[in-house]
C-alpha cells in the first residue's frame, strides 16, 4: 500500500490567521508609513504567498500601482524604495504576527491525526525568519507544533513560486517520495510551488487570501455571498494547478484517503 509520507502546510490563511490578515494589512501600513503612499487591501493580497521581500517588488511593479506611484512622486519605484518599505515592514509584523497566532478550528485534531498515521508535518511560509521567530512559538504555546519549519529567507535561489521551501522541507523530514507528499496552501503561488515540487496540491478557499475575510465576517455572510467569494477563490486556486480545493484544512482527511486511493491505481501527481 502507498501512503502519504508527508504534508506540508503554509501559514498563514492555512493553519493560522483566518483570511490571511496579519500580512495583508501590515503591507498597507509599511506603504503608508514608508512613504505615504496608499495602497488597497485588495490590492495587497495579490502576490500572497511569495516572500515578503519579494511580494514588494511585485507590487511596486503592478501596473496601476506604479502608474500612481508616478503621479506622485514623478519618477518609478526603484529598488531602494523596495528596501526602505520592506524594513518598515519588518518590524511592523513582527509585532502584529503574535496576535494572529492561534491555530484555526480543526487544526490541533488534524495534526494529531496525522502523527497517528504516520505522516510527517512540514510548513514553510512567505515569512522571513524573524518573523517565523515570533509566530512559531506563539503558535506551539496554542499547541501547534509542525516538524519542520522554512522560512522564506532560507532559500538563496528565492521563494515561492519556486519549489525551493517545498523541497527543504522533503529533505529536512526524510521523505523518500516527492509524490507522496501533500502541499496544502491558501495562494496561489503556493500552488505553483506544491506543482513544481511535484507534490499533490491542495489549495484553501474560505479560511484563506483568496476568500479575504475575518472568520466573523464569515459567519454573518450570507450563504449566497460565501458561495460567490468561495468560487472566485475556488477559480483562482485551480486555474494555478489546485489538485483539490477544501473549504479549510478540517476537511483535509478525506483527501488524504482519495490521493492514496489514486496513489494506489497508478497516479502520480
Amino acid at each position: 500500500m502507498k501512503k502519504i509520507e508527508a504534508v506540508i502546510f503554509d501559514w498563514a490563511g492555512t493553519t493560522v490567521d483566518f483570511g490571511s490578515f496579519a500580512p495583508t494589512q501590515i503591507f498597507v501600513d509599511a506603504f503608508k508609513r514608508a512613504y505615504d503612499f496608499e495602497i488597497t487591501l485588495a490590492e495587497s493580497r495579490g502576490p500572497m504567498g511569495m516572500g515578503k521581500i519579494d511580494h514588494i517588488r511585485t507590487l511596486l511593479q503592478d501596473p496601476k500601482i506604479k502608474a500612481r506611484w508616478f503621479a506622485q512622486f514623478g519618477v518609478e519605484p526603484t529598488e531602494k524604495e523596495v528596501k526602505e518599505i520592506y524594513d518598515t515592514f519588518m518590524p511592523l509584523q513582527i509585532e502584529a504576527v503574535v496576535n494572529f497566532a492561534e491555530p484555526l478550528d480543526g487544526v490541533i485534531e488534524l495534526m494529531a491525526s496525522l502523527r497517528e498515521n504516520g505522516i510527517k508535518i512540514g510548513s514553510c511560509s512567505g515569512y522571513p525568519t524573524p518573523v517565523m521567530a515570533a509566530l512559531v512559538p506563539a503558535a506551539e504555546g496554542y499547541g501547534y507544533k509542525p516538524d519542520c519549519v522554512v522560512a522564506s529567507d532560507e532559500i538563496a535561489v528565492g521563494s515561492r513560486p519556486g519549489p525551493w521551501m517545498a523541497l527543504k522541507n522533503v529533505i529536512e523530514l526524510g521523505v523518500m517520495n516527492v509524490a507522496h507528499c501533500i502541499k496544502v496552501d491558501d495562494a496561489v503561488a503556493g500552488m505553483h510551488e506544491g506543482i513544481n515540487a511535484g507534490m499533490w496540491t491542495v489549495g484553501i478557499s474560505v479560511s484563506g487570501n483568496e476568500f479575504g475575510a475575518t472568520y466573523d465576517e464569515y459567519r454573518a455572510m450570507t450563504q449566497a455571498e460565501v458561495d460567490e467569494r468561495k468560487k472566485v477563490a475556488v477559480e483562482k486556486l485551480t486555474k494555478a494547478g489546485a489538485h483539490y480545493v477544501i473549504d479549510t484544512i478540517a476537511d483535509l482527511p478525506t483527501v488524504i484517503l482519495d490521493i492514496e486511493r489514486r496513489l494506489n491505481s497508478g497516479e502520480r501527481p
